[in-house]
């Protein structure tokens, strides 16, 4: 059936409603009804658009509330101010150390003389509209907005060049949104009272540029394109350009150097290379260059080749306290700096780009932020330290050898000058009043008081064997630890620096000889109560500890990991010296703003370590020392020679260390001295190091004897008592022990002096062979019997203390003294041949009348 009669009613319909006009009309009530749909939305929206930017101008009003109206004057004032110098003064607080700027390189330089190719880069990666904006990009800081509510992963940040130079010569580094908002409305006045060249060149000298190839941080493009590429800046190739102007988004992650002017390896380099690359994309894009040359730069690569040599510099006068006091100052800036954003240590651990944000901001005030260091050096002090350094210097000072690289990458064997160290710290306070850095630290750029790890060799012993186990009550002076052949655990024995043993000694003479096989016995015996915690840990030194310096026996020789610095050393020692107490050696008295403002001051604290007791009963031990032990010279080096000191000698293995660290009331002063590596042909520098210390110790008391020479001794805390003890068990003297003159006296805390009498020895029959005494045996004719008798050590006794192998019983008598009147028991009685006589086959002597 067809269908046209439909379609043509169908079209007639049409038709019909059209000429009545019927489609017309309602096709205008749609039309309406959209329209003011639409229309509503619209005034929605702008009403919408205009409240939130009233919140917004609101907002923003209340941020800037609090900024000055800053004149044009006072603008171009503070933006030319391209550093406000931070100074250090000694502890007179008047006399200036020197300039914290020897540690920020800047040279200004005009625009003109600023490569073209370097402000293009510049411009085209840091502000694309710096020729057409006002000092702020609305977009871009809307875009900046976004990522940071959204929190992108992706941030291109807000900020002008204007801004940045706003950020960098007015405001802080604070991080927030007020901060941000006084940013942004300086930045439209300084674009009314500057025009774009001042600005840009402005920026471009006050910018940092990471490090140069003496690893000093450097500040403008002029002295950073003489430290990295060894050229000024008119002079740069567009590649170098871009390299330069690609370093300030990440000074320290993209610089070339590290801070001791060594090249990064090629892996750590390619940020910097990929950084140069983007910005030469940006230029290439914006039409700075074109694409040959374009394709031309990108092949530059950034190496040793390259790049330029380190060049020889002058630190200033004091170039040791320069890097020594920045280097802290800036630590508590930092600190200072996060807790006025309300960030913590926690965060930037967390954070790599905040930690590395907070270090450029941290190197900025300091360098730049007008600040007042005030130190605890003794301007005098110092210097007269580094005269008794250069009196040794000039004359004959010993050369070792060391391990160095040739030209070739080949192991050579160089010339190598005996370093030295010291340090003088007062007791109760912590102050460092000065220090010697090294032989040569303007060579070296290496502070030996304060940077280099060594091994403390003897002097550990006090800090971490006797003082402790006289705190624990494990030993006493008076206690008896035998020298005699001993092992570590690992089979290796353990040697004392004669080769040699004494037998029975006191734990006061072990240590006034520096004997090491009493030491290494007596900490294995204590290691369970974990002393290295207890008490090296409480002074100051887990940061110089690895995971097996807890627990090696070799601890007890200063066998560390990697050693510790002399101002750990001398500052352990002053605990001794501040009865027991520890209290952080430090060089930063306080910092102050150029306002004034107080942003650190340093608080003594106060870390009880030893009992007042046990660092009386060290201090007693470390004047034998002195008295007649391994530091007997020193006293007679003395101008001052009845001040109470109490010291130790240290040698690390191969002789690399020599140490002498003394303490008295008032100071602490330590010396080291030592090879890069092993020099035995130098045996006798130990005499060297003593030396120094007493010309130290003499200068200084010239200058300072209120420090140097207290008015009284070191004074007993009480709680102390004498005893009588045996000299072969340490327990309370016998009479046999008396009768055969092996009684002794020491002093003990009262809470661990000995109780138990002496059982050690009993009486028997002996005769006199070679010299040596031997027990009767049961057939020896009674002709040859000794009248009156003999000592013998008790069987018992030898057995309950270990002291059976033939090894050790040949060692275990002293062979002087009242010794001789002491034999060892017969073989029998204790499994071993150590006391019998080898026979000769010689008939004996005939007996004495």
């Amino acid at each position: 059936m067809s269908n046209k009669p439909e379609n043509g009613r169908k079209k007639l319909d049409i038709r019909s409603l059209w000429q009545s006009g019927t489609i017309q009309k309602n096709g205008r009530i749609t039309y309406d009804v959209v329209w003011n749909v639409i229309l509503f939305f619209i005034i929605i929206g702008v009403i919408g658009l205009f409240f939130a930017g009233g919140v917004g101008a609101g907002y923003f009003a209340s941020l800037v509330k609090d900024e000055e109206v800053r004149s044009e004057e006072q603008m171009k004032e503070t933006i030319y101010n391209y550093s406000e110098t931070s100074t250090m003064f000694f502890n007179d607080e008047k006399t200036e150390i020197g300039d914290v700027r020897s540690d920020l390189y800047r040279e200004e330089v005009q625009l003109e003389q600023i490569n073209e190719h370097l402000r293009n880069a510049v411009i085209a990666t840091e502000d694309e509209y710096f020729g057409e904006h006002k000092g702020v990009v609305p977009k871009a800081v809307m875009r900046a907005v976004v990522q940071e509510v959204t929190n992108s992963s992706v941030k291109t940040g807000g900020s002008t060049l204007t801004q940045q130079l706003v950020k960098n010569q007015i405001l802080t580094n604070e991080v927030s949104f007020e901060r941000k908002a006084k940013e942004m409305l300086l930045a439209l006045r300084i674009e009314r009272f500057l025009d774009k060249d001042e600005i840009l060149e402005a920026y471009l000298n006050i910018v940092p540029f990471g490090r140069n190839a003496n690893g000093q941080n450097v500040a403008g493009v002029q002295t950073a394109a003489q430290g990295i590429f060894g050229v000024d800046a008119k002079d740069l190739t567009l590649a170098q350009s871009a390299f330069i102007a690609g370093l300030p988004q990440s000074p320290f992650g993209y610089t070339p150097f590290y801070n001791d002017g060594t090249i990064k390896e090629p892996e750590n380099l390619e940020a910097g290379i990929d950084r140069m690359h983007e910005v030469l994309e940006r230029m290439h894009e914006a039409g700075y260059i074109t694409q040959a040359e374009y394709d031309e730069a990108m092949k530059f690569q950034i190496n040793e080749e390259t790049l330029t040599d380190p060049k020889a510099t002058v630190l200033g006068t004091y170039p040791a306290i320069n890097q020594e006091v920045q280097g802290r100052a800036k630590a508590f800036i930092k600190d200072y700096l996060m807790k006025e954003n309300g960030h913590t240590e926690k965060d930037l651990a967390e954070d790599e780009e905040l930690s590395e944000e907070y270090e450029t901001m941290a190197e900025s005030e300091l360098s730049a932020g007008g600040y007042q260091i005030h130190t605890t050096l003794d301007k005098e002090v110092y210097d007269a330290m580094q005269k008794v350094r250069d009196s040794y210097t000039e004359g004959n000072w010993p050369w070792g050898k060391e391990t160095a690289l040739n030209s070739e990458g080949q192991e050579v064997k160089v010339d190598s000058p005996l370093q030295l160290g010291s340090m003088i710290i007062e007791n109760s306070t912590g102050k460092i009043y000065g220090f010697i850095g090294g032989y040569d630290f303007e060579e070296e750029n290496l502070n030996h008081a304060t940077q280099a790890r060594r091994s403390n060799g003897s002097t550990m012993k006090p800090l971490l064997v006797y003082g402790p186990s006289f705190d624990m009550g494990a030993a006493q002076p008076g206690s008896v630890i035998a020298d005699v052949p001993f092992y570590y655990n690992s089979g290796k024995e353990v040697r004392n620096f004669s080769r040699n043993h004494r037998g029975f000694v006191s734990a006061r003479y072990a240590l006034a000889k520096s004997y090491n096989v009493p030491a290494v016995k007596q900490y294995k015996k204590i290691q369970s109560q974990k002393p290295v915690e207890n008490y090296l840990v409480k002074m100051g030194m887990e940061e110089n500890l690895v995971k097996d310096d807890y627990t090696n026996e070799s601890m007890a020789l200063g066998g560390l990991r990697y050693g510790i610095t002399v101002e750990n050393n001398v500052n352990a020692y002053a605990t001794f010296g501040n009865k027991g107490k520890f209290v952080d050696a430090y060089m930063i008295e306080k910092i102050e703003t150029k306002d004034g403002e107080t942003i650190y001051e340093h608080e003594v604290e106060e870390t009880e370590v030893y009992s007042p007791q046990a660092a009386y009963l060290t201090i007693d031990v470390m004047r034998d020392v002195l008295e007649y032990g391994t530091g007997s010279r020193v006293r007679g080096l003395l101008y001052n020679r009845g001040v109470d000191w109490a010291g130790k000698t240290g040698t690390s293995q191969s002789t690399r260390d020599s140490w002498f660290v003394a303490t008295n009331p008032n100071v602490t002063v330590g010396m080291w001295t030592g090879f890069a590596e092993g020099n035995m042909q130098h045996l006798n520098y130990n005499s060297r190091t003593q030396g120094l210390w007493a010309d130290v110790v003499n200068a200084v008391s010239e200058l300072r004897p209120e420090l140097m020479i207290p008015e009284n001794d070191f004074q007993s805390p009480g709680g102390l008592v004498t005893r009588s003890y045996c000299a072969t068990s340490g327990l309370l003297a016998s009479d046999l022990c008396s009768s055969v003159g092996l009684a002794k006296s020491d002093l003990y805390d009262a809470d661990y002096a000995p109780t138990k009498v002496d059982d050690s020895l009993i009486s028997g029959d002996f005769v006199r062979v070679k010299d040596q005494l031997v027990v009767a045996g049961p057939n020896t004719p009674g002709e040859f019997i000794i009248d009156g008798g003999g000592v013998t050590l008790s069987p018992e006794f030898l057995e309950e203390n270990g002291y059976t192998s033939s090894e050790v019983l040949r060692e275990l008598l002293p062979n002087s003294g009242a010794w001789s009147n002491v034999a060892l028991p017969s073989t029998e009685s204790i499994g071993s041949t150590a006391s019998s006589i080898d026979n000769d086959g010689q008939a004996p002597a005939a007996p004495g009348l």
